[in-house]
């Protein structure tokens, strides 16, 4: 029907990118990762050179 067409495609198409992006940014912030407080120390190993 074209009473039922949107007044601009590129509006439409703008709307449904702003919700899409905002679905995924709500998805993303909304998942928490388990806090490790684990401190991993580096190990470093002395060479002693023989020449």
């Amino acid at each position: 029907m074209p009473q039922m067409a949107p007044l601009s495609w590129l509006l439409l198409f703008i709307m449904f990118v702003i919700i899409f992006m905002l679905f995924n940014v709500m998805n993303y912030f909304s998942f928490l990762y388990p806090v490790s407080h684990k401190t991993k120390k580096k190990a470093t190993q002395k060479i002693n050179w023989k020449w």
